[in-house]
């Protein structure tokens, strides 16, 4: 159960940003994921909804770097279906 903590988010973010994903507001995001029962959850809600309250998901080299951002989702035990939404995100917010 250690890979499902709510420690969890703040590596997955990381990741994210390594693979050149862009967080707007990412200090409030930060704190919505901390508080939220479940995570991932609250992370596919404000990614597909957050725009809103200002949190945003950039691509700045996602797109080459598309395996990344895939492992990172698998390796947090994301639905293959947040995922796919999440790219699509991306590809749509420019």
């Amino acid at each position: 159960m250690g890979s499902l903590s709510n420690e969890s988010f703040e590596e997955f973010l990381d990741s994210l940003k390594r693979a050149g994903i862009t967080i707007t507001r990412e200090e409030e995001l930060r704190e919505r994921l901390a508080e939220a029962q479940s995570w991932r959850y609250a992370f596919m809600t404000l990614a597909n909804n957050g725009r809103a309250i200002g949190i945003r998901f950039e691509d700045h080299g996602a797109s080459q770097n598309l395996d990344v951002v895939r492992n990172a989702f698998s390796a947090y035990q994301f639905p293959e279906k947040y995922e796919a939404a999440f790219e699509a995100s991306l590809r749509t917010s420019h």
